[in-house]
C-alpha cells in the first residue's frame, strides 16, 4: 500500500525520476486542455446546441455565480483561474472511480503547488484592481505593527490550504487501500462513491477559499456614508 502517487515511480535515470504524480498531473491537464479544444470549438447560438455545450454552459454559469456570491463583482476576470483549479481538482477526485488511476491530488507536492498558485494570484489581482501603491498599503492596515502578522498570515493560509487538501484526499485513499484488504468487494465500492463526493466537496473548499482570498486582496476601501 502506497500513501502518495509520488512512491509510485515508472522511470528513473540517477535524481530524475518521473512518478505517478507527474505522469497523472499531465493527464488531467491534458483532458481539460482538449477537452475544451474540442467543446469550444462549434459553439453555436442557436437554441439547437450540443449537450456538450450546454454541459459546459451550466459549468461556467454556476461558477460565475459563486464567484459573483462570495463578493467578486466582475467574475469573467476570475474565472479563468478559479474555474481551472476547481476543475483540475474535480477531475482528479472523478479519476478515482477508474481502475489504475492515482489521483495527482493525493500528493503533498500537487496540492503545495495549487495553494501557490493561490499564493501568487492574490497579489497579482490585488495589484491589478488597487494599484501596487494600493495593494500594499492594506499590509499596514490598520496599523504598520501588523505588517509581519499580515504577511505570516498570507504565507499560513497558503500552508493550511495545501495540507487541507492533501489531508482530505490521501486519507480517503489510505481507507480504501485499507477495506480492500479486508473486505475486497463490498466496502471498497461504497468508499470509492464517498471518496469521490469528498473530493467533489474538497474542489468546491479549495475553489471558494481562493475566491475568498482573492476578494479581499481586491476589496476596495469604502467610505462611511
Amino acid at each position: 500500500m502506497h500513501l502518495s502517487p509520488d512512491q509510485i515511480i515508472y522511470w528513473q535515470m540517477g535524481f530524475l525520476k518521473l512518478n505517478a504524480t507527474i505522469v497523472f498531473t499531465w493527464l488531467v491537464m491534458s483532458v481539460l486542455v482538449l477537452g475544451s479544444i474540442l467543446i469550444t470549438r462549434k459553439l453555436s447560438i442557436n437554441l439547437k446546441r450540443s449537450r456538450w455545450q450546454n454541459l459546459l454552459e451550466v459549468v461556467v454559469i454556476t461558477i460565475n455565480k459563486q464567484i459573483e456570491e462570495v463578493g467578486l463583482s466582475q467574475p469573467q476576470r476570475y474565472l479563468g483561474f478559479l474555474g481551472s483549479l476547481f476543475l483540475f481538482i474535480v477531475l482528479s477526485a472523478l479519476g478515482t472511480t477508474i481502475p489504475g488511476f492515482e489521483p495527482p491530488t493525493g500528493s503533498l507536492s500537487t496540492t503545495a503547488a495549487l495553494a501557490l498558485c493561490v499564493l501568487v494570484a492574490v497579489p497579482l489581482f490585488g495589484i491589478q484592481e488597487k494599484g501596487i501603491g494600493g495593494y500594499l498599503s492594506s499590509y499596514t492596515k490598520p496599523t504598520i505593527i501588523m505588517l509581519p502578522f499580515n504577511i505570516i498570515s498570507e504565507v499560513s493560509r497558503t500552508l493550511a490550504l495545501a495540507v487541507r487538501l492533501f489531508g482530505n484526499m490521501m486519507s480517503g485513499a489510505m481507507i480504501i487501500a485499507i477495506l480492500l484488504t479486508i473486505a475486497p468487494f463490498l466496502f471498497p465500492i461504497v468508499m470509492t462513491l464517498l471518496g469521490l463526493l469528498t473530493g467533489i466537496v474538497q474542489a468546491y473548499i479549495f475553489f471558494v477559499l481562493a475566491t475568498v482570498y482573492i476578494a479581499a486582496a481586491t476589496r476596495t476601501q469604502q467610505t462611511a456614508t
